[in-house]
């Protein structure tokens, strides 16, 4: 009876562990089209599809607001967020058809506790809808420290869930964490992590080809793409996890938007070249 049980438990872990180490070699990628975005958003820190241009916001210490840009990396418009509080460390943004969803849940030195996602109505003159304010289930210590499980980066909208990606300087792994779409105060728990072997800095979502896009950066300056095929929220053993590197030096890539399933849009912050810069890129 107690082999029962004990083969029974290790049924239900094998999945799992199946989901975790998924196939972690190094893929190559082209560089298909760089431009050079104004200074205005030089700490651009999110991606996403509007009016057929894109949106962008800047992270800690930013404006409360939204820039609208070109193809070609121009500024068209800027949209002011009001009355949905202070961009504290605005991390991602992702959309669906009413709404922008914006990830104030920035968090460095895992000292926050205002951690919160912002709804915003993108048919009516961005009015700030509600927040979504989420704590960790299992953190318990809010003392200023570098390295830690408490940050994240990344945001994808779902159906009527928004999933958040962790960046974890500990382990170098980004957690996953499933929210309504609702506003209200949540304690989330991870519900899977990924071996990234780097830190988490933005993610997207094609529903068409069920897929996940991860940024990320090591330690060394390194920069990678992670896609995650067959990627369905109430099966996530059935993921497909790939990493590719960047051609890229001198940059931190920090947004990512999907445009099939071998071609991407990246932003980056200025790192030392001057300017931020938006690549199109080809795996």
């Amino acid at each position: 009876m107690k082999f029962v049980t004990f083969f029974n438990n290790l049924l239900r872990i094998i999945p799992l562990i199946v989901f975790l180490f998924i196939d972690l070699s190094v893929h190559s990628q082209t560089i298909i089209d760089i431009k050079f975005l104004p200074k205005k958003i030089n700490e651009t820190s999110g991606l996403e599809y509007l009016n057929g241009n894109f949106i962008t916001h800047n992270d800690s210490g930013g404006k409360e607001r939204l820039y609208e840009f070109s193809k070609n990396g121009k500024i068209i418009s800027e949209h002011y967020i009001n009355d949905c509080g202070k961009n504290n460390d605005w991390e991602d943004i992702t959309a669906d058809s009413d709404n922008i969803y914006i990830a104030n849940t920035g968090n460095n030195f895992g000292n926050r506790n205002n951690l919160d996602i912002l709804i915003i109505d993108k048919k009516n003159n961005f009015n700030c809808k509600g927040k979504i304010k989420i704590k960790y289930k299992n953190q318990t210590n809010f003392v200023k420290r570098s390295r830690h499980p408490y940050d994240s980066e990344g945001i994808i909208s779902i159906d009527n869930n928004l999933v958040l990606f962790s960046k974890n300087r500990s382990s170098l792994t980004t957690e996953l964490y499933i929210i309504p779409k609702k506003s209200g105060n949540y304690t989330i728990e991870s519900k899977a992590f990924y071996n990234a072997k780097a830190l988490i800095t933005g993610a997207d979502f094609n529903k068409e080809n069920n897929l996940v896009a991860l940024v990320g950066y090591s330690f060394q300056g390194e920069q990678f793409i992670y896609t995650i095929n067959n990627f369905f929220i109430d099966n996530l053993v059935e993921a497909e996890f790939k990493r590719f590197k960047l051609p890229i030096e001198k940059a931190q890539i920090e947004a990512i938007k999907i445009i099939d399933k071998d071609t991407f849009w990246l932003t980056s912050e200025d790192e030392g070249n001057g300017y931020p810069r938006l690549f199109k890129i080809k795996i």
